[in-house]
């Protein structure tokens, strides 16, 4: 079924105990450039007999993997970064012919991806454990940190290198071994990772790369989530898939870390500087096309200023230029398909057939590209509006006006979605009364952007279990065992 070859250009094989492989059945399914409409590689169409391999080798490579010292997964970790470093513009051109993603945007997700490397090949060498002191004179008291076992990582194609770095980074360096499922649209990122990962030295088994199409997508996540031999799961998608998983993985109560959807609110109070509140908006709504989780969704601004809000967000939005990510100038790609493409073009339409008004934009920008979408400016939203409940994940900005501060974080708080949340004031009192209210588990304070690998990233609500990221990021990764020595002399 393998064997040692992988594409000059890029690898095309699934990666399985160390070797390139084809699937048993010999299916295939094309990687698309959203912005072109054109494939740029067909890759394996794994089923579950062909992942249960994979499965099979991640636990063979644990046995060996966990007995490693925690500075030799970290010196693996940092060739691993080191060579990713090295290779940076030959990543971001990966990122932009399979996401879509312009070529500027691709570079920051490739630094912010490796970062994560670095972080947790530093990581590795501090997980630490615990003394307690002991109520009784002949025992003494230890917690150690032991890792999990193999996992099962579940990445989306919105940031196809930093959602499985911040996952497989944290659960290598903690000693667990992982099976990689990554989202059929952007298959090659993730294979060239594990190229690279071989490249540094990181042995056959604990990196295992399955390739899927988005029809043999469940069987392959069921089986993840209910086999005995994976001992974790971490996902990164939709809410509804994330409660099917979460569910499924409770056949074997298995540990679950799950970063789902948003609704994020980006509220501006009459105190903000409204300059600023606007070049925040476009940075949070407008990277990768409003496709990321933590985009705001609803900008829910005070009366007073709404309108120079609305003014000044619109001049800057006719700035942007659609277009391929590899053209000079472009700073808006496309959806990542046609699904998508349909979803956002429901969203404006059930907006315009309720009453409201569209500023700017508002239909597909089929003069540019099948997947392109008109940066869209939407006001007079009503609460009956698929924009006002819905995350729209594209570039179309809802602008919905408040009165008093309370009506405001009503409005914000009105979802069971709570991953991210912004908004913009100088009112030293209110930034800390409206931190606090936000029932989010991440807010930006004067700020647009605000993933960082130094912070725990995840949600609140329906937004997901856990943390990643950050010093916590390995705590998804280890088991706590408790040592209670007995019988002692002093």
């Amino acid at each position: 079924m393998c064997a040692q070859r992988y594409s000059t250009m890029w690898p095309t094989k699934a990666y399985v105990n160390g070797e390139w492989c084809d699937a048993k059945s010999g299916k295939t399914f094309d990687v698309v450039n959203p912005a072109t409409g054109k494939t740029i590689a067909t890759v394996p169409d794994l089923d579950a007999s062909d992942v249960q391999v994979a499965i099979n080798a991640a636990n063979d490579a644990f046995n060996t993997w966990k007995k490693t010292t925690a500075k030799e997964r970290s010196d693996l970790l940092r060739n691993w970064y080191n060579i990713l470093v090295k290779n940076k513009d030959y990543l971001a051109d990966i990122v932009t012919s399979e996401a879509g993603k312009p070529l500027v945007e691709s570079l920051g997700e490739v630094a912010y991806g490796n970062s994560f490397v670095e972080w947790f090949s530093e990581e590795a060498r501090r997980t630490y454990g615990e003394h307690v002191p002991s109520p009784n004179k002949t025992k003494e008291i230890l917690m150690i940190r032991q890792p999990l076992g193999p996992v099962g990582l579940i990445t989306p194609w919105n940031f196809p290198i930093a959602m499985i770095t911040r996952k497989a980074g944290a659960a290598l360096a903690a000693g667990c071994t992982c099976v990689i499922k990554p989202a059929e649209n952007t298959p090659i990122t993730a294979l060239v990772l594990a190229k690279f990962a071989e490249d540094a030295g990181i042995p056959k088994g604990v990196i295992n790369i399955v390739t899927t199409s988005r029809e043999n997508t469940p069987e392959i996540g069921k089986l993840l989530c209910e086999s005995p031999d994976i001992y974790g799961i971490s996902f990164t998608g939709s809410t509804e898939v994330g409660k099917l998983l979460y569910k499924q993985c409770s056949s074997t109560v298995k540990r679950v870390g799950l970063e789902l959807g948003g609704n994020a609110p980006f509220v501006v109070f009459n105190e903000a500087d409204i300059d600023k509140a606007v070049a925040g908006a476009m940075a949070s709504k407008f990277r990768n096309c409003g496709q990321t989780c933590v985009s705001a969704n609803r900008f829910i601004i005070q009366k007073n200023v709404f309108t120079e809000f609305v003014d000044k967000l619109k001049v800057e939005m006719d700035k942007l230029v659609m277009g391929d990510g590899k053209t000079s100038g472009v700073n808006l790609g496309p959806l990542i398909n046609f699904a998508q493409a349909d979803k956002v073009d429901r969203i404006v339409n059930d907006a315009k057939n309720k009453g409201a008004k569209i500023i700017t934009g508002g239909k597909r920008a089929l003069s540019v590209g099948e997947r392109f979408y008109e940066p869209t400016l939407i006001t007079n939203v009503t609460k009956d509006m698929a924009c006002y409940v819905e995350e729209i994940f594209g570039p179309v900005a809802v602008c919905i006006e408040f009165d008093t501060e309370q009506e405001g974080l009503e409005i914000a708080n009105s979802t069971n979605r709570g991953l991210a949340g912004y908004f913009y004031s100088n009112d030293l009192s209110q930034v800390w009364r409206v931190a606090k209210a936000l029932e989010v588990g991440m807010v930006g304070v004067n700020e647009g952007i605000i993933s960082a690998t130094e912070a725990a990233f995840g949600g609140v609500k329906e937004s997901g279990l856990g943390r990643e990221g950050s010093r916590h990021g390995m705590d998804e990764y280890t088991e706590i065992k408790y040592i209670c020595f007995g019988n002692l002399e002093y």
